[in-house]
């Protein structure tokens, strides 16, 4: 395989991308047209507007080789790959939004290891140790990441902040001083909504990972998403009823407790903006950027600060989330797109198209499409402590289960140590 150019000019995108074939699958991968020529297939969870800014950052790979790149973007990827998986038709590459389900496929055998074909060197020369650990399941590397997104991160409105001469809180207390501060002058503080269909629960899920990792730090945590300490643990206690100081309280949330619990996540963000704001702080991850409504001027009307430190012995602590392929299906032509993956051209054609952090190392700054997300991406990079959204480290039933049912519950008044007594009851032996 020629080695992939580190470099490149964004001008030149346009005439790469005529040539490059790039097909929106709608129907199964047919194995037998896979063997008829040289593609790659892919599933993965982007669809719409992120879905055609992979397809711009694959097109120089298949300019350089001539290898076709088949994707399927789905919403059930955790149904339909198990499917396709189970059925003997996998296909070659997935993109896992959750690595708990890449971790899954791994101890059943289904992947196929990195080393076998990329050497440690080119691994730690495109990401860091951190990264490379999220992506290995035993020890063992299975996973190039491709996107990152920083959950911890608070939006609000700089306007607003200058014209009130609001400061930037650096600690958890200078935020809930600031908070009281605007409660004292009658209003609200905070934006939350945690409305999400089926998924109803999740945005309470990252503010308790938030606050175990700025509490009891890294090790704790680890120890708590893998049941090595169980949810009725102290730690969890008091991380759920810090976060109960602000939701279950009806002067601090927009819209009181019914408003937290019917509020669609989306929807909440909207409340910073306005000649009369109804709330003044959102904490919500990079992605809530393309919930904005048309008439936020992304430079003027919202900016960011990270999610302040509660234990300075935790002080540099971001929780994450992302996107990372892994391989079913060891083919030339296979291997030769992970290792395209991995290399910066894809990274700095996504970074450039806005609405995209990079995992991998080197990335210039400069290349992000605008101020507020090269601050995300500092941010990021920045970092000492990096862990993943430890929800999505859990076993489905915890995890995307009875965590998101109790943080509801939670909210809606139930006592605590009942609710993490559900919790780890429902954790599978």
């Amino acid at each position: 395989m020629k080695n992939f150019k580190q470099s490149f000019k964004i001008g030149t995108l346009s005439s790469l991308l005529i040539s490059f074939s790039f097909l929106v699958g709608c129907q199964p991968f047919n194995q037998s047209n896979k063997n008829d020529r040289k593609q790659v297939t892919i599933l993965g969870v982007m669809i719409g507007e992120q879905q055609e800014k992979l397809k711009q950052a694959l097109a120089p790979f298949t300019e350089e080789t001539g290898i076709e790149v088949v994707y399927e973007g789905t919403d059930a990827f955790a149904t339909i790959l198990p499917i396709r998986v189970d059925s003997g038709n996998p296909p070659d590459l997935a993109m896992f939004p959750q690595p708990g389900l890449m971790s899954d496929f791994a101890r059943e055998g289904k992947l196929i290891p990195l080393t076998n074909f990329m050497t440690p060197e080119q691994l730690q020369d495109a990401y860091s140790e951190t990264w490379l650990d999220l992506g290995s399941v035993d020890n063992i590397r299975y996973g190039v990441w491709y996107r990152a997104s920083v959950k911890s991160l608070v939006w609000y409105n700089p306007k607003v902040f200058e014209k009130n001469g609001y400061k930037i809180p650096k600690t958890w207390d200078e935020m809930m001083a600031l908070s009281d501060s605007l409660i004292s002058e009658g209003k609200t503080p905070w934006c939350i909504g945690i409305e999400s269909g089926d998924a109803t629960g999740w945005v309470g899920t990252d503010w308790v990972e938030e606050i175990m990792l700025r509490t009891v730090g890294e090790e704790i945590y680890d120890q708590w998403i893998t049941h090595r300490i169980p949810f009725t643990d102290n730690s969890v206690k008091n991380a759920f009823e810090t976060f109960g100081k602000i939701v279950r309280n009806e002067k601090y949330v927009h819209g009181g407790i019914v408003g937290v619990l019917s509020t669609p996540f989306g929807d909440s963000i909207q409340g910073l903006f306005g000649d009369d704001p109804n709330c003044y702080l959102h904490r919500q991850a990079t992605f809530i950027s393309s919930f904005l409504s048309q008439e936020v001027n992304t430079t003027e009307d919202v900016a960011i600060f990270p999610l302040p430190p509660i234990n300075y012995d935790h002080s540099s602590s971001v929780l994450v989330a992302g996107d990372v392929f892994a391989m079913f299906n060891d083919t030339p032509e296979a291997r030769k797109l992970m290792e395209y993956i991995a290399s910066r051209v894809p990274h700095e054609i996504a970074v450039s198209l806005g609405g995209h952090i990079s995992p991998r190392n080197n990335i210039a700054v400069e290349l992000y499409s605008n101020q507020l997300v090269q601050k995300q991406a500092k941010i990021l990079a920045d970092a000492e402590v990096i862990r993943f959204d430890g929800s999505d480290m859990m076993p489905g039933a915890v995890g995307t289960g009875t965590f998101w049912s109790g943080i509801v519950d939670y909210i809606g008044g139930t006592d605590v140590e009942k609710v993490l007594q559900n919790i780890d009851n429902s954790w599978p032996d």
